[in-house]
């Protein structure tokens, strides 16, 4: 085995175990007992109170609500996000749209800005249509914000697809709403597919919009609903929201497995 082969071997190992430590860390001192936790973060396990850790935490924090609210949230968003954005890319590249790169400019620059600058224009027209507070409220602002990155991903794939496909079916009389239902996302399912769990699992992580555009309890996002029991509740100890945080990513890293084929092959360039 070469030098260089061993070399990118050890740096891949160190950084897969540095990725690692958090994630150990965050295991151990869940599956701590909250009534024996010393203070002190664990490095090794000690008693098994996981189950009554994540009890205390869904009781505490009314997770379960909080649970059903950002499902609702990623998947109606994270869909509408990558219909929208097949259907951008498809206008585009497939269409014979002018300005294509002008179109692409201005739909991706929503990505170039931090979100926090969207807060008080949201928040104060938010407030002028009654939209505050409400799930159609959250589910536009996720909607918006997962757009743009959806948009780049559908884009760069639909731009590998040949261009041979779209003039045989534009010569066999096919429609561009025909051409894109029944050739157009067939092709490009796989790329939709991971966009959707990208955009997922962005909507289901996301704190600051579910903090600042959400008061009611029955209303907030499951990471607001985490975070209520880190402040409010700070007397259940740190295994109790461990092992809260543990339960909540639990969704997230089943769809990812779920869909791992699809994202796999959404990295393959089209032939």
């Amino acid at each position: 085995m070469s030098t260089g082969r061993v070399l990118r071997n050890a740096t891949l190992t160190v950084l897969a175990l540095l990725w690692l430590v958090p994630t150990w860390l965050l295991v151990v001192n869940a599956l701590v007992p909250a009534e024996s936790y010393s203070g002190s973060p664990h490095w090794l396990p000690d008693g098994f109170g996981l189950l009554d850790n994540m009890s205390e935490a869904w009781d505490r924090a009314s997770l379960g609500p909080a649970l059903g609210n950002s499902l609702l949230y990623s998947v109606v968003s994270a869909a509408a996000a990558a219909v929208t954005a097949a259907f951008a890319a498809f206008a585009t590249v497939v269409m014979p749209v002018r300005r294509q790169a002008l179109w692409f400019w201005v739909v991706y620059s929503g990505t170039l800005l931090p979100l926090q600058v969207f807060i008080r224009p949201l928040f104060l027209s938010y407030a002028q249509t009654s939209l505050y507070d409400t799930q159609t409220g959250l589910v536009l602002v996720y909607t918006a914000i997962a757009v743009p990155f959806a948009f780049f991903v559908l884009r760069n794939y639909a731009l590998t697809m040949e261009r041979e496909i779209v003039e045989a079916a534009r010569m066999d009389g096919a429609s561009w709403w025909r051409l894109f239902w029944q050739i157009h996302v067939p092709l490009t399912r796989s790329a939709m597919v991971a966009v959707f769990v990208f955009q997922f699992v962005a909507v289901w992580n996301d704190l600051m919009f579910g903090i600042t555009m959400v008061t009611s309890r029955n209303i907030r996002p499951v990471m607001a609903a985490l975070a209520d029991l880190q402040g409010n509740y700070s007397n259940v100890g740190p295994p109790v929201v461990l092992a809260g945080a543990l339960l909540v990513s639990l969704p997230t890293v089943v769809l990812f497995f779920s869909a791992q084929r699809f994202f796999v092959s959404s990295l393959r360039i089209h032939r």
